[in-house]
């Protein structure tokens, strides 16, 4: 039987985007002397305040966009004329959840998109697309077994560039892919040229490509490659030599190029020493010199992904669309996500560590990794019940009702930092009109214990499992639900020199599922689902990209695994499908994992569940699947949820050395 129910889960910094087009009118701006002269009122705001809106490019005339919107809940592309208020969604590949990088050329959409599934496990699943916009055919650009990400049209619209993996399988690296740029004709895209290493082609004209890729110097920088004349004339016989010039100088990262076609501009998102924003910058090829464009207009905001008009008259580019701009100004408490499944409901929610009450009236969890919250199951109330204390991971006692198990302490430390195990128990009957509930606060593991998290509550409500370094190693414990082991009994489940972690119980109370790298305990980023019974028997593995012998088989990194309300799949994050988009393009990016996948328990059956360029991840799965989605959030025909305030950050590893 297929899964069914309701999938609760987080996205790191997603909730807080709020991301709209801007653009700016250049052609007064750049004479070298009047690089102070732009205002915030200078901005021209492109799409409409809706939901999350990107990675943005003017139509073959000035007076339109095209662009990825995630409004109705996955990523899918829409163009707007910039007289209309609304978008209009452009008709492509209706089962595709990812769409990215659009490009619209005489009268052909361009884009990347993942809803085709590899010949390969850690193979991304981004190709290239076309559809004539005429009958609204849809055909892949990029050969089976090939992956490709971020598209780019040349000036006449006979070339496309891709940043491409090629038809190998995902090495693992995650901060630069190992993309080369492949250039082939748009009238036949089996003939393809691979130029140079880089990602993020931009065309100038029809013969010159810029692109980013990190300099032997360790610097970010865009790249510039001038093909040969006669790729023009014919371009299965051109011989490509090509070698790729530096443009941008050491000393700052610079990524993300657009080019104006008329050879005299590029644009690129910056991040310099001693700023603490990405902005855009405009660098003169001719005189080889920055001008500073979105620090002037929004020097606290983050810029991402420029782009030329036509014409290179306006610079567009995303931000976030800021508190006082017309638009979706708050974050619901939960938000509907498409999913692949038609029996799986998905929620994605403003929060970490979803926990769902038996009866499916209550979610409680962790704004920020800061206390615990508890909200109503349709997002329009919540509850305060710890506060003032750093906790992560929830999980109600089913059987108790207003009790919660959470950790107290700092995440991601080492065995021997203090972390403890709460119980949290209050009286259901104060989930009424206060914010604040009442609730006593229970320590159940010992202080010199070291690091003990991730508590799970045995489905009868008397045990609970967690995990703790008190040995020197990260093994897994239970104990008493109710008095812990300062009065109660506990025990050892797992030993040894490895890390068990993000334990959860079956609800059928016959397995216990957790993350080990167990069978590589040298490698701390390899982890793979093991489960285990309540009594320490029948230890095993659960193989999800190969079995025993298979060269993936210790490649997993599977971290955030619950089990489905019957107790016959798993649900977990995983790194199997490698990665959706250049990294470097998105905020964030804090782990290489980040797609929720569900398998049967002996492995088998694996299908994905979410196509995106984030850090999906912390799940809960709750057996009803009758939620009113249409109205979640709504009070009133208005967002119920916190302030929009684009608290989002850079990725640190491209901040650490700057």
């Amino acid at each position: 039987m297929d899964p069914r129910g309701t999938i609760l889960f987080a996205t790191v910094g997603r909730p807080h985007y709020g991301f709209d087009l801007f653009s700016i009118d250049l052609s007064a701006n750049l004479d070298g002397e009047s690089n102070n002269k732009w205002t915030d009122k200078d901005e021209r705001r492109l799409s409409d305040g809706v939901s999350v809106n990107f990675n943005g490019q003017f139509s073959d005339e000035d007076q339109s966009v095209v662009f990825v919107s995630e409004r109705s809940g996955s990523a899918r592309i829409y163009a707007k004329s910039l007289q209309n208020p609304k978008p209009d969604q452009i008709p492509n590949i209706s089962d595709s959840l990812f769409h990215d990088r659009p490009t619209l050329k005489n009268n052909r959409l361009y884009f990347a998109s993942a809803h085709e599934s590899p010949d390969q496990m850690f193979k991304s699943w981004s190709a290239v697309y076309r559809t004539n916009l005429d009958d609204a055919e849809t055909v892949r650009l990029t050969p089976r077994g090939a992956v490709d990400y971020s598209p780019a049209v040349s000036q006449s619209g006979k070339f496309i560039a891709v940043a491409s993996y090629g038809f190998g399988s995902w090495k693992g690296e995650f901060h630069e892919l190992r993309t080369d740029i492949v250039v082939f004709p748009a009238s036949d895209p089996s003939n393809r040229i691979e130029i140079c290493a880089g990602g993020w082609p931009a065309w100038s004209g029809d013969s010159t490509i810029y692109f980013h890729r990190v300099a032997d110097d360790g610097w970010w920088s865009v790249f510039r490659v001038d093909l040969p004349e006669n790729i023009l004339d014919d371009f299965e016989k051109s011989v490509l030599v090509a070698t790729p010039r530096r443009i941008t100088p050491p000393g700052l990262h610079a990524f993300t190029p657009a080019a104006a076609h008329d050879g005299k501009l590029i644009a690129v998102a910056t991040r310099r020493r001693g700023k603490d924003f990405r902005h855009v910058e405009v660098f003169n090829l001719e005189t080889n010199s920055f001008h500073e464009v979105t620090e002037k207009l929004n020097p606290n905001l983050h810029h991402y992904n420029p782009f030329f008009s036509p014409e290179s008259r306006f610079l567009g580019y995303h931000r976030f669309r800021g508190e006082s701009c017309p638009g979706d100004t708050r974050i619901p408490h939960l938000e509907r996500v498409n999913s692949p499944m038609s029996g799986l409901k998905m929620l994605r929610i403003n929060g970490d560590f979803p926990a769902i009450s038996s009866d499916g009236n209550y979610i409680a969890f962790n704004p920020d990794l800061e206390g615990v919250n508890i909200m109503k199951s349709d997002g329009s109330k919540r509850w305060v019940v710890l506060k003032g204390r750093t906790a992560f991971y929830t999980s109600w006692n089913q059987v108790e009702k207003g009790v919660i198990y959470t950790s107290i302490g700092p995440i991601f430390e080492s065995p021997k930092a203090t972390v403890q195990i709460a119980r949290i128990s209050f009286d259901p009957a104060h989930l009424d009109g206060r914010d604040d509930i009442p609730s006593k606060v229970k320590i159940l593991t010992s202080d010199d214990t070291g690091n003990n998290a991730f508590p799970s509550c045995s489905p009868d409500g008397k045990h609970v499992v967690f995990r703790s370094g008190r040995n020197g190693h990260k093994n897994l414990y239970v104990m008493d639900a109710v008095d812990g082991e300062l009065n109660g009994e506990i025990r050892q489940l797992t030993d040894g020199p490895w890390i068990d972690t993000m334990p959860s119980w079956s609800p059928n109370g016959e397995f216990i599922a957790f993350s080990s790298n167990r069978h590589n305990p040298d490698n701390v980023e390899a982890f793979s689902i093991y489960l285990i019974r309540p009594d320490g028997t029948d230890l095993r593995r659960v193989h999800v990209a190969g079995g025993e012998g298979s060269e993936n088989v210790d490649r997993e990194r599977i971290n955030h695994v619950c089990f489905s309300p019957d107790s016959k799949w798993l649900l977990f994050t995983a790194n199997v499908g490698g990665v959706s988009a250049e990294p470097i393009s998105l905020p964030n990016q804090f782990q290489p994992y980040g797609d929720l996948h569900v398998a049967r328990l002996d492995g088998s059956g694996l299908q994905r569940l979410t196509w995106n360029g984030y850090e999906n991840g912390t799940p809960a799965w709750h057996w009803s699947d009758d939620l009113d989605v249409g109205s979640l959030s709504l009070k009133d025909g208005h967002v119920v949820g916190e302030k929009l305030k684009g608290q989002f950050e850079e990725p640190r590893w491209l901040t650490c050395d700057i």
